[in-house]
């Protein structure tokens, strides 16, 4: 199984012409990894950049329909996209997504044939109070709900309090995160970090944190900063 690296470009870049340079200079630097890459720009990025595995970083749970500025599975399948990002904390928090709605998205997107990074991850208040394993399991056995085959669904732990904050989760607090995410899926389920990773911590993550790859953020907008984590992982 190889470790999967994928980058969240979230609202960025704001031009075709950077996206496009971007993406050429990660694909020039990931030439040679042996991890498995994948780049999720913004949707209006998606039809320009060949050459790498694609993301979604959303998705909506009808196929077609009366639902002004939705983008379905059909559409995302149609483009040649092969992964999308669902439940990230910033569309929980941004845009009322719930472990319902996650559940939605995740078992349509499986029936267009993509595959799935599925994010979970516990705010600061809730890991203050000693909640964070509930918070983790309440959201991976709702948003998995009658879900049998997860053999598509990557799970992306992503503590809320460590993402875009530079504070990231330490190599020891991830691992257990990560042991205890194993109980409720399958063994050979990819289980990924994600929260403030670069360069300098990404390597321990996969080889201490035993995480099984990465989503990265604000970091993969640097080509050559995100090559070095791609390169950490092998």
């Amino acid at each position: 199984m190889k470790n999967l690296i994928a980058a969240n470009w979230k609202l960025n870049p704001t031009s075709k012409n950077k996206a496009e340079d971007i993406f050429e200079r990660i694909k020039k630097g990931v030439k040679d990894t042996t991890a498995e890459v994948v780049v999720c720009p913004p949707f209006v990025f998606l039809p320009l950049l060949k050459g790498l595995a694609l993301g979604a970083q959303n998705i909506f749970y009808e196929e077609k329909g009366a639902f002004t500025g939705e983008i379905s599975p059909a559409m995302l399948k149609d483009l040649g996209v092969e992964y999308v990002i669902i439940g990230h904390s910033e569309r929980r928090k941004y845009f009322g997504e719930t472990d319902e709605t996650v559940n939605k998205k995740i078992i349509k997107a499986l029936t267009a044939g993509l595959k799935i990074i599925f994010c979970i991850g516990e705010t600061a208040e809730e890991r203050d109070v000693g909640k964070k394993n509930e918070i983790l399991q309440r959201q991976i056995q709702q948003g998995l709900k009658d879900i049998v085959d997860i053999e598509n669904i990557s799970v992306a732990y992503e503590p809320v309090w460590a993402i875009g904050t530079g504070n990231n989760c330490s190599v020891e607090e991830t691992k257990e995160s990560i042991d205890f995410i194993r109980k409720f899926v399958k063994q050979d389920t990819r289980i990924l970090y994600g929260g403030s990773v670069k360069s300098e911590n990404s390597g321990a993550y996969i080889k201490e944190a035993r995480a099984n790859g990465l989503l990265v953020g604000g970091a993969s907008l640097n080509a050559e900063e995100f090559a070095n984590i791609v390169k950490s992982a092998e």
